[in-house]
């Protein structure tokens, strides 16, 4: 704080000066260069990581807050989307993948989540999960207490689909019999980057 304080009063006493005003110039872009460059850090834990925002999560199926097709719910045939990941940083030694609800009535989940996929230790090489197929990596436990994906179904009217893609600087040390809550206190203090797909179901009643 006080060298950048120095900095802005260096700058005001040689403003007045004509010889001097590119220095200043060029000490006012280093400090906005600065300003951004702590923009784009966040601090996990006690390490501060570079968050990349060009890291992107995309399905050829739906777009972003659009309607997921039935073929990927539990009125269609209930298998996983197609999934494309580009961006993922050089640094990164694995991926993880969640998929939830944040839209379950109370009365069926006091959290008001329900999980639908629990994915990690995918390698970083990773480009996307094609249509139905089971991921390189671990597969967790999702709320039905299985280890597979759980297609949309919402019980009243249309939900939310959150689907998450985390790049990490380490493979988790977790086993395959893990839940979300468990992958995300794990990532904690080592996402370098996140990418978000979410889409929309809702259950047309005939």
């Amino acid at each position: 704080m006080k060298s950048w304080l120095g900095i802005h009063l260096a700058s005001a006493v040689l403003v007045n000066s004509m010889r001097w005003r590119p220095l200043v110039i060029f000490l006012a872009l280093v400090t906005l260069a600065g300003g951004g460059i702590m923009f784009f850090r966040t601090k996990q834990g006690d390490n501060p990581k570079l968050i990349y925002f060009d890291m992107e999560l995309t399905s050829p199926a739906f777009k972003y807050n659009e309607s997921i097709p039935v073929k990927f719910t539990c009125d269609g045939q209930n298998i996983s989307p197609p999934l494309q990941f580009s961006g993922i940083p050089v640094e990164a030694k694995s991926l993880a993948l969640l998929m939830w609800d944040p839209d379950v009535p109370r009365t069926i989940r006091l959290d008001g989540n329900w999980d639908h996929w629990v994915v990690f230790n995918m390698p970083a090489s990773t480009k996307g999960i094609e249509e139905g197929a089971t991921p390189d990596g671990i597969v967790g436990v999702n709320t039905r207490g299985v280890a597979e994906y759980g297609g949309p179904c919402p019980p009243d009217s249309e939900h939310r689909y959150f689907f998450r893609l985390f790049a990490l600087d380490q493979a988790l040390d977790l086993d395959g019999q893990k839940i979300r809550e468990e992958v995300q206190t794990a990532m904690r203090g080592h996402i370098i980057a996140e990418a978000e797909l979410m889409g929309r179901y809702f259950r047309r009643q005939e």
